[in-house]
């Protein structure tokens, strides 16, 4: 998983900032030519491997086959496609492999900023080969998150949110790697998410020490019919309640066409 990271993340380096074709899919999120090649060299390094493995990709019709499977890779050949387009260092190669329904190993490889993290059930987490750990904090407040400002002012929490500091990359992945690493200490991200954008980052997270679950305390599942999480929450151990205190009180993604996050109002001087 490591070697066809690397490899995809060469592909994906040499086009870095180079027009490249772009079209929307069905739901309007973008693909280029470079997610489609680099998917076709994960799939042609991973899947003759291990031909008795399941697939899911973001960039492949899912056939249900998969289902059938106890180890299922699931893959994101760009995860931050739009940051890829625009030329901001916040994509990722992410590879990731379930195992009856877990996270059980995960690659996600940054191809500009060099930085490989990596980890699973068996293995350490690690990033360029040097063990890492997920951060102790036990304290909110000052807490370093991943995430927009809007998020934390939203009308959805019944109280404010304490003074935080806050970091944003578009990479899902890389969000989840960077609180593995424990170089933030959390990190909240609302709304369904699909499997390929996360199962690496659990994988390397739970093996850095730390905890992800939905908005409500759940324990993620992988390899899903309908291959989506209701939101994600993932800290060190010791920040996960305190997060998990305030995120119980999200709606729940399917009732957001009525019930979208919204900026806090402002009170009139």
């Amino acid at each position: 998983m490591i070697d066809a990271a690397r490899e995809a993340g060469a592909v994906a380096r040499a086009r870095f900032g180079t027009p490249v074709d772009v079209r929307n899919k069905a739901d309007s999120s973008p693909v280029t030519e470079v997610d489609l090649e680099v998917n076709r060299l994960l799939a042609a390094r991973l899947r003759p491997a291990r031909p008795d493995y399941g697939w899911l990709s973001e960039e492949d019709a899912d056939d249900g086959d998969r289902l059938t499977k106890s180890h299922v890779f699931i893959v994101d050949p760009i995860d931050g496609t739009r940051a890829f387009i625009d030329g901001a260092p916040e994509f990722c190669i992410s590879i990731g492999l379930a195992k009856g329904g877990r996270a059980h190993a995960g690659v996600v490889y940054n191809p500009i900023t060099e930085e490989l993290f990596a980890g699973g059930e068996t293995v350490a987490a690690t990033l360029n080969g040097a063990q890492v750990r997920a951060s102790d904090r036990d304290v909110l407040e000052g807490a370093h998150l991943v995430g927009k400002t809007m998020l934390y002012g939203s009308s959805w929490w019944p109280e404010p949110w304490p003074d935080l500091e806050l970091t944003f990359v578009q990479s899902l992945a890389f969000r989840m790697s960077l609180v593995a690493s424990g170089r933030c200490d959390g990190a909240v991200l609302p709304g369904f998410k699909h499997e390929w954008d996360i199962a690496a980052g659990a994988a390397i997270l739970a093996a850095a020490g730390g905890t992800a679950s939905d908005p409500w305390g759940a324990p993620l599942a992988f390899n899903a019919a309908d291959p989506r999480a209701p939101g994600v929450v993932v800290s060190g151990p010791r920040l996960h309640g305190a997060l998990l205190a305030r995120t119980r009180s999200m709606p729940h993604p399917s009732t957001w066409q009525t019930a979208r996050p919204q900026p806090a109002k402002q009170e009139s001087s």
